[in-house]
């Protein structure tokens, strides 16, 4: 019996011997072959920094070192970001411009010396900006700029970089493309595009796109939906679409040298040509590429402007880094971006939603690809477009658009209390228009009430601009407010005196108005000033009114109850037009009365009380200074403003015809003379085209909408109709 157990353990403990000789051989394949796909995965991904055993014989200098570079590859913003310097404010800081820099580098400083955030005083900056030129850093191109780190070491106000953005948009060189920059940025954020996932650092760098010199500084062309009569419909001629280079050796050429294995001549049309660079014949023949005629001949068979447009989805493979100009070229045209670029660190990943717009290939699987893109439903695609021309317009269509996403970024990540959500960043109007001072509730934005389910507020307060005198009670700025006053929903009236005189004594103000009327004296400079956020409106609606503003109670209400359907949009009264003067070759300003319209004169017009604080805090001074010098055109601007953030047009209320240009100016003065009402035309004209300008296009929009009363002029009895008031005048 002794004996048994005693072979029967020998047998146990034999077998658990040849079990965990199996196991450890298991284990070393295993960890074998993940060594060969991590060696096999850094490799295609270019990346050109290998890895090594710690070397336990360095230097104390090379020790040093290689903790400094390790401190860098581990920056956090916790780590090396100073926020005591954001005490003040997020402000900007440009060094002084004091070599020459390229085109694309001087639009950007430009941007950001024409944004709210700059500031002149380094002592007062969060963020601090190199005049060096740093975006490209190809030695082979004609920008690139010599000796950086010696002209970073003389920069007083460096600190090994902390509170810098360093911007880059090329780096590296043939053959090798490497994506380390030829100078040590220390602590600095990188704001970078082709930046791959390893080198990224999360939280602290910015990916933003590659982007073509042609790039507009500011406005930018329009979405292709956007700019279309019709709604581009889910298919298109083509499935996927792809025209481009395809490099005969090195990098990137793997990718594009294998489309023509799903390159179908039918729907899937992907054309690449090897006709590029100095001696392409000469290496065709060297490499015997007998490819390069025929894809040459199929490539020149389609023209790329209208495979672009006619492509539901269009590829975007890595080209010689991981970026492509392809990418942008997709989204502005509606085309869903089909990436080809494993490693790719998409553009602003930190706040963007790429699900929502692009569609993921892999390099290793291009086989894939036309199943993928097959197996996407109707609705998908039509949100993927969708989705396409929002992000386009909002955040990559000029290299305005681009700095301040940018800035905008790193701007939450200072303030992290008010930093906006995804949705926020993924949903119309964006980030960009949502400023996050105003409020951290999104129900508090005119944008977002059917996503929260609620409806705007039952008041208004209503906002009178007056300028003139007031001698008799009589007096039009009195009966105005008498009138608003008879209204059930306004909620209190804020007079904004602009006027040499100071205004009358409070015992001469209309009384038992059972409405609180507070008048606005102080720090009352500018015609600007009657759209101050004036802490005192604690309703969402705002109604403006000109002192010798002629409506009724009933037109007041009427409007309010249109206002509270589009609460993100101007509705009002007084109407106006823009067209494009083809002789001229302007944008010119109207007042003639037609069924068309693009603009809501703020003399009686109700708004979202957003939109007074956005005139405040989001627009440059520079568009104030034009208001101000004509003490004009603030009404323009206005309506400039929330077309440019909603894309809508505004909203007239009825036919009423009285407010003619002679009567009701912007500024609220009577014009009185022919001279007069031409030098005030004249003014307008020229705001409208600086304007235009200064935004990079127009942003309003002609609109044939009118809103009437239910029964309104309908041969019934008037005591039928709500709004009785209305079809007397």
């Amino acid at each position: 019996m002794q004996a048994k157990k005693r072979y029967f353990l020998l047998i146990l403990l034999g077998i658990i011997i040849c079990l965990l000789c199996f196991l450890g051989t298991k284990l070393h394949k295993n960890s074998h072959h993940g060594r060969i796909f991590q060696r096999n995965l850094y490799s295609f991904f270019d990346i050109e920094d290998e890895i090594f055993e710690e070397d336990l014989h360095l230097s104390s200098k090379q020790r040093r070192e290689t903790a400094s570079e390790s401190k860098k590859q581990r920056c956090r913003m916790e780590t090396c970001f100073d926020f005591n310097k954001c005490k003040l404010g997020f402000k900007v800081y440009i060094y002084p411009i004091q070599e020459r820099v390229s085109e694309t580098y001087s639009k950007i400083l430009r941007t950001i010396q024409n944004s709210i955030y700059y500031t002149s005083d380094p002592e007062q900056a969060c963020i601090f900006i190199l005049s060096i030129d740093t975006l490209d850093r190809d030695t082979l191109s004609k920008d690139y700029a010599k000796d950086i780190q010696s002209k970073l070491d003389q920069l007083s106000l460096w600190n090994n970089g902390k509170n810098h953005i360093v911007l880059n948009l090329y780096s590296g060189t043939w053959p090798n493309y490497i994506e380390s920059l030829d100078f040590d940025i220390g602590e600095a954020m990188i704001a970078k595009a082709s930046l791959s996932v390893f080198k990224f650092r999360p939280g602290f760098d910015i990916s933003f796109p590659l982007f073509a010199k042609e790039l507009p500084e500011i406005g930018g062309e329009r979405a292709y939906v956007y700019n279309s009569i019709n709604n581009i419909p889910p298919f298109r001629e083509y499935l996927l679409g792809f025209k481009g280079k395809r490099y005969l050796t090195g990098i990137g050429s793997e990718t594009r040298n294998s489309l023509y294995h799903i390159h179908n001549k039918e729907d899937i049309i992907l054309l690449t040509t090897c006709r590029h660079g100095k001696n392409w014949q000469k290496k065709a023949r060297e490499l015997n590429d007998t490819r390069c005629k025929v894809d040459n001949e199929e490539y020149d068979k389609y023209d790329y402007k209208k495979l672009l447009y006619n492509a539901t989805f269009c590829l975007v493979p890595r080209g010689r880094r991981l970026g492509s100009f392809r990418f942008l070229e997709a989204l502005q045209a509606g085309c869903i971006p089909v990436l080809l670029s494993n490693g790719w660190e998409l553009p602003f990943s930190e706040v963007i939603d790429w699900s929502k717009a692009a569609v993921w290939g892999d390099e290793r699987l291009l086989f894939q690809v036309p199943s993928i893109v097959r197996s996407l439903s109707v609705p998908e695609i039509l949100a993927l477009k969708q989705q396409t021309q929002f992000l386009w317009e909002t955040y990559f269509s000029s290299i305005d658009k681009i700095v301040n996403t940018v800035l905008q970024v790193v701007k939450d990540r200072v303030n992290r209390h008010l930093a906006r959500s995804l949705a926020v960043w993924n949903s119309f109007p964006g980030a960009l228009s949502v400023l996050q001072e105003y409020s951290t509730s999104k129900s508090q934005f005119p944008f977002y009430y059917s996503d929260n389910g609620t409806s705007p507020g039952h008041q208004f307060t209503a906002i009178i601009y007056a300028t003139s005198p007031v001698m008799l009670s009589s007096a039009p700025l009195f009966r105005l407010i008498r009138t608003v006053a008879k209204s059930s929903y306004v909620h209190k009236m804020i007079v904004v005196w602009h006027c040499d005189i100071a205004p009358p004594p409070a015992q001469k103000w209309p009384g038992n108005l059972g409405v609180p009327v507070l008048v606005k004296t102080r720090n009352i400079k500018s015609i600007s000033d009657r759209f101050q956020a004036f802490p005192d409106v604690q309703t969402e609606a705002v109604f403006s009114l000109d002192e010798d503003a002629l409506i009724t109670t009933d037109e007041i209400d009427f409007a309010f109850g249109v206002w509270r359907e589009f609460p993100d949009r101007i509705v009002g009264y007084p109407a106006r037009e823009h067209f494009y003067d083809t002789t001229k070759k302007r944008w010119s300003y109207t007042s003639t009365y037609s069924n068309e319209y693009s603009m809501i004169l703020t003399g009686a017009a109700v708004y979202h009380r957003y939109y007074n604080y956005l005139y405040t805090n989001s627009l440059s001074t520079v568009f104030t200074q034009i208001v101000d010098q004509s003490q004009n055109c603030e009404d323009i601007l206005m309506n400039f403003l929330v077309s440019h953030v909603t894309k809508q047009p505004p909203i007239k209320v009825t036919h009423r015809k009285i407010y003619k240009e002679s009567m009701l100016g912007s500024s609220g003065r009577t014009r009185t003379s022919f001279s007069l009402d031409q030098q005030h035309f004249s003014q307008r004209q020229a705001c409208l085209a600086h304007f235009v300008q200064l935004f990079g296009y127009m942003p309003l929009i002609r609109s044939k909408v009118r809103m009437d009363p239910v029964l309104f002029k309908d041969p019934v009895s008037n005591l039928r109709k709500k709004f009785r008031q209305i079809e007397v005048i």
